[in-house]
């Protein structure tokens, strides 16, 4: 397994790859790998030739400098994971000089409102990030698939629109998200709850199951109002939002159509630990 840090070792791989007509899979991470990332590279290793596996915990997506030194950086061990799955894994793991060339700013994009939404409301700046590393990271990798969780699945949506509308030659896989035997969204963040609230989070999935079973019958400002009664019962996890909303615009729904999908996102804190999920609810 080959590990860089350098633009140009990296590239320069990747093009001896493609001059041999092998097809690139791509799948970027910030690293502290868990089972739900390595189904990602399963999925890229079955559909190309080679996959790249970036690490890198992106300063520009951060709106909280806390957060952003307490996530986990776990190289070593990440390696030895992938390498379960693979020796032919190349791994990209640069430095925030190799990236952003002393210049730690994010570009501005128009989502056409997608960036508004939700995540977007609560994280100023956050998909400028997400857009800048992305896009960057499509440039220096030039992968021909790249594949993300549906457990950020408005990121998910505005990486599809900045592809559409930069026109990358990739083409965006999202995948299913993968949950702990409890229920549990799996997320890096996960390591670092303490053993009370990590006992509790799982309330955050059974809630969403239940919210579906009532959007059947009932309107999405019903299903609203219940879910924070339900939070307000909890003595350890704080509800930040709750919104049922269209899966193509992400905008909150304010009456159902059965010409529409929906889907149902919720943001909650356990202690400083903020954990976000997603159901799809028809």
């Amino acid at each position: 397994m080959k590990i860089f840090s350098e633009i140009k070792q990296i590239t320069k791989n990747i093009e001896r790859l493609k001059l041999d007509n092998q097809t690139v899979g791509f799948v970027p991470t910030m690293g502290a790998l868990h089972a739900g990332h390595l189904s990602l590279v399963a999925k890229a290793l079955a559909d190309n030739d080679v996959v790249v596996v970036s690490i890198f915990v992106n300063p520009t997506q951060f709106d909280n400098v806390e957060d952003l030194e307490k996530y986990p950086r776990t190289l070593e061990k990440d390696a030895a994971l992938l390498k379960t799955l693979s020796n032919a894994i190349l791994i990209y793991a640069p430095t925030t000089n190799d990236i952003y060339q002393n210049n730690v700013v994010s570009q501005h994009f128009d989502f056409d409102g997608l960036e508004h939404e939700m995540e977007g409301k609560f994280r100023a700046g956050h998909f400028d990030g997400v857009g800048t590393i992305v896009k960057r990271l499509f440039e220096i990798v030039t992968p021909d698939n790249a594949y993300f969780g549906e457990k950020d699945f408005q990121q998910l949506a505005i990486i599809k629109k900045l592809v559409e509308k930069q026109r990358i030659p990739v083409k965006i896989t999202g995948c299913t998200i993968h949950r702990e035997a409890n229920g549990l969204a799996m997320s890096s963040r996960n390591t670092r709850l303490k053993p009370a609230y990590k006992k509790a989070a799982p309330f955050i999935y059974k809630t969403l199951q239940a919210a579906k079973v009532k959007f059947g019958t009932e309107s999405a400002t019903k299903v609203t109002e219940w879910v924070t009664k339900q939070f307000a019962k909890q003595d350890l996890l704080v509800l930040e939002y709750f919104i049922i909303a269209d899966i193509e615009t992400l905008k909150t729904v304010k009456r159902k159509s059965n010409k529409k999908k929906y889907r149902a996102f919720i943001a909650v804190y356990a202690d400083d630990i903020r954990l976000i999920d997603n159901i799809a609810l028809n």
